[in-house]
């Protein structure tokens, strides 16, 4: 369950009742997960997951999360670069990606939202799911063929 937020190493509380709810972790995320406690220098109870580990960080070490906006800036971007990816990536890149990629496996909206820990569906499905471009051309691909449809049944009468 989480029981705090960071945004830009800013500790404070979580923004919504949704986002108090317990989290689901997938048994592959929670043995990487152990994995990463098991090699981080970070790993007592009281350090955060993803914790500051440099040596400037001195007695701050494990007790302060590390800073996302920097491990956009050098280790995502330069790696999205040299894939030649040239759309300026952020955290919410993958959000939006999670989203659409759940909205296209046929997950339920309500399913959707609460993973994504929003308040709210509408929220949810108009800012951050995209239709997915196999989804749009079946989608058009029964719009051309419902009058189609209705042809032959008539000729068929």
């Amino acid at each position: 369950m989480a029981q705090r937020s960071v945004i830009d190493q800013v500790v404070g509380k979580v923004k919504t009742e949704a986002s108090k709810r317990p989290i689901p972790i997938d048994p592959f995320i929670a043995e990487d997960l152990l994995l990463w406690y098991r090699t981080t220098k970070c790993n007592r109870p009281d350090d955060y997951v993803f914790a500051t580990g440099a040596a400037r960080a001195g007695k701050k070490r494990g007790k302060q999360p590390v800073c996302l906006s920097k491990v956009m800036s050098y280790r995502i971007q330069p790696v999205a670069k040299r894939l030649g990816i040239a759309k300026r990536i952020g955290w919410h890149t993958f959000r939006r990606t999670y989203t659409t990629l759940l909205h296209a496996n046929g997950e339920d909206v309500k399913v959707v939202q609460e993973l994504l820990r929003y308040g709210s569906a509408r929220i949810t499905m108009d800012v951050y799911a995209q239709a997915v471009t196999p989804a749009k051309r079946i989608a058009q691909g029964k719009v051309v063929a419902t009058p189609r449809q209705t042809k032959k049944e008539e000729k068929l009468v």
